[in-house]
């Protein structure tokens, strides 16, 4: 059901308590893992512990979304976009981005306000410049999340997939996930609720898990009614 205006000022205001105490919260717990993963990528490859990725936030504003350095130095300049076993990601880099804990410093980017617990991932500037549409640009009418539907659909199906020879990661992405990905979440967009919120907290909790486990997860997107 989509959430109407009156829904929305009771809806957006327990969202945004429930960001900041789950950031507040998960942020302190988690800061002795976060400094671990620090030392553990400085000790393993030249560069920063964190990287800063320039990321559109919500109605498009550039953001600097917060994430802990999981590719060589200075590779991003080949584009942001990685599809599938990309020499650019570090061993560490590797086992951070299946884990997941590469993304724990953005609960900084979520008590700033910049993004939210659910919300679509916040896209590349260059993607969303060159290739999204009016439709996909309405993604942009809220907060970018850690997770969301799109999120999950990229997740299961990004690794599925791989690159023919001479197609590079970006024009890959965008000829093969990104139009599904946006619908996926533009389904999350007209039909958000706090009782959808927590559903896709438990299913990223459980593809997570299963991802670390080895096992492949399947995950159904829902189908976009009206997206």
């Amino acid at each position: 059901m989509e959430i109407d205006a009156a829904a929305g000022k009771t809806y957006d205001p327990i969202k945004r308590m429930l960001d900041l105490v789950v950031a507040a919260t998960g942020g302190l717990l988690l800061l002795p893992v976060m400094a671990l993963v620090a030392v553990a990528v400085k000790l393993t490859s030249r560069g920063p512990a964190l990287y800063r990725a320039r990321r559109a936030g919500r109605w498009g504003r550039p953001i600097d979304v917060l994430k802990s350095r999981t590719m060589a130095e200075g590779s991003d300049s080949h584009g942001t976009i990685t599809v599938g076993a990309d020499s650019r990601i570090t061993p560490l880099g590797r086992i951070l981005r299946l884990t997941k804990l590469d993304e724990l410093p953005q609960l900084w980017n979520v008590l700033r306000g910049e993004m939210s617990l659910v919300g679509p991932r916040p896209e590349s500037l260059n993607i969303v410049e060159q290739h999204y549409t009016e439709r996909h640009r309405e993604a942009l009418s809220i907060r970018p999340g850690l997770t969301c539907t799109g999120t999950l659909y990229y997740w299961v199906y990004q690794e599925r997939l791989r690159p023919p020879d001479g197609v590079g990661p970006e024009e890959f992405y965008v000829r093969e996930l990104l139009d599904a990905k946006i619908a996926a979440d533009l389904h999350y967009v007209h039909h958000r609720s706090l009782l959808y919120d927590l559903r896709l907290i438990g299913d990223t909790a459980w593809v997570l898990m299963l991802k670390i486990l080895g096992a492949k997860p399947r995950w159904k997107p829902p189908i976009p009614h009206g997206s």
